[in-house]
């Protein structure tokens, strides 16, 4: 590293083990050069700051945003909702499906395989359609089916390796022909979408064997926890006590309450936690009515509820218009998460889980130049992406 011809950034730096009070991030081209204390700095003095420095956060479970939806914008709008999220701090996302019709699916993950290939995003995350009616919240109910291993197979030849990840409930017909086809193709698979009991989640997550496993947004979208009927919530945090399994959460105050947040990062820490946004189409719109797959959703007060019922205020929740950022805010300020740890879960945890760890999810020399350098109230100063300096456009 040429320390004159660095790139560099000062302030508070949350690495991946703690924070250094005074130091500097330096990037030469699209890596990061070198990285700690402004007292061992090499090179010319950097201005000293009152900015906190984080790793480029990443998303595994994002349905767009910025009005455009990735199971429903055609190709010409697909990154705008990759811009959207890409300007609030989130360097690297899957773009998330949901439910549809077989050759909605098809057609969809070929439109997203062109930007898993421009580099543009991490891949794709298929949420169904192999999911529990009884838990399919805002998922249509019609595209629902058992597991179809013909199905899969031409969603992941449309998908020419851009599927990366795919959320199903263990208790559907043919679950175990899917998971070994997720194993066998390199695929990340998640349990979600499930009524499923404990005993059979529990055979579910050890049927999957010793690889990388996620839980789609844990408590949502399956059965509460109960003292008497524990369900998959008990069986799913337990595994990421095993270190088995990572557990998704929704930290927008909206699915989940503050409290609920804390008590999991207590119980597993944030190197089994990935925090994901589940946004749709209207994150950073204004309230109004959109689309999230098949299904009309009307957002009020920021909060989106499918509007096929009278009532919407009890109407299921159907994604959610918050970024990665916005649940490092919440979790740190409001649910009084440790600043490391909920920056863990919103970068290296989540990398881990695709296995892009040794490339991107934290601050250390040799890694790609992802960073993201906020304020005080941990709104976005700047954001660099592989060395280049994003913008609302780029």
């Amino acid at each position: 590293m040429t320390a004159s011809t660095a790139t560099t950034h000062r302030g508070r730096v949350v690495t991946r083990d703690g924070v250094i009070e005074d130091g500097v991030v330096a990037s030469t081209g699209d890596r990061i050069s070198w990285v700690g204390p402004t007292s061992a700095w090499p090179g010319a003095a950097v201005p000293q700051t009152n900015s906190t420095i984080l790793p480029g956060l990443v998303d595994l479970h994002c349905h767009g945003g910025a009005g455009a939806s990735f199971p429903d914008s055609p190709a010409v709008d697909l990154m705008t909702a990759v811009r959207h999220h890409r300007s609030r701090g989130t360097t690297t996302m899957l773009a998330s499906l949901v439910s549809a019709p077989p050759d909605r699916l098809i057609a969809q993950t070929s439109l997203l395989a062109g930007l898993y290939e421009s580099g543009d995003i991490a891949g794709v995350h298929l949420e169904g359609p192999f999911l529990a009616v009884a838990r399919c919240g805002a998922q249509d109910p019609a595209s629902l089916r058992s597991g179809d291993p013909g199905l899969l197979r031409d969603i992941l030849s449309a998908g020419r390796g851009a599927v990366r990840s795919m959320t199903l409930a263990p208790e559907i017909d043919g679950f175990a022909v899917i998971a070994e086809m997720l194993r066998e193709n390199g695929i990340l698979p998640s349990i979600g979408h499930t009524d499923a009991d404990a005993l059979t989640t529990r055979r579910g997550i050890e049927s999957l064997g010793n690889g990388p496993m996620t839980a789609t947004h844990l408590f949502n979208g399956m059965p509460t926890w109960h003292h008497r009927s524990p369900g998959p919530v008990s069986e799913c945090l337990a595994a990421a006590a095993r270190s088995v399994m990572v557990v998704e959460l929704i930290g927008d105050g909206v699915h989940l309450a503050d409290e609920t947040v804390r008590a999991v990062f207590d119980l597993v820490g944030g190197a089994r936690i990935a925090l994901v946004s589940d946004a749709m189409a209207a994150a950073g719109m204004p309230d109004g009515r959109y689309r999230l797959g098949p299904l009309d959703v009307t957002v009020r007060h920021a909060v989106a509820r499918l509007s096929r019922d009278a009532d919407n205020e009890t109407a299921p929740i159907a994604g959610g218009t918050a970024t990665v950022l916005d649940l490092v805010r919440r979790a740190v300020l409001d649910a009084g998460v440790p600043l490391v740890e909920a920056v863990r879960a919103a970068s290296s945890t989540p990398a881990a889980s695709i296995g892009l760890d040794s490339e991107i999810g934290c601050l250390e020399q040799g890694m790609r130049a992802d960073v993201l350098v906020v304020d005080a109230a941990f709104e976005p100063l700047q954001v660099i992406r592989g060395g280049t300096v994003i913008g609302e456009g780029s």
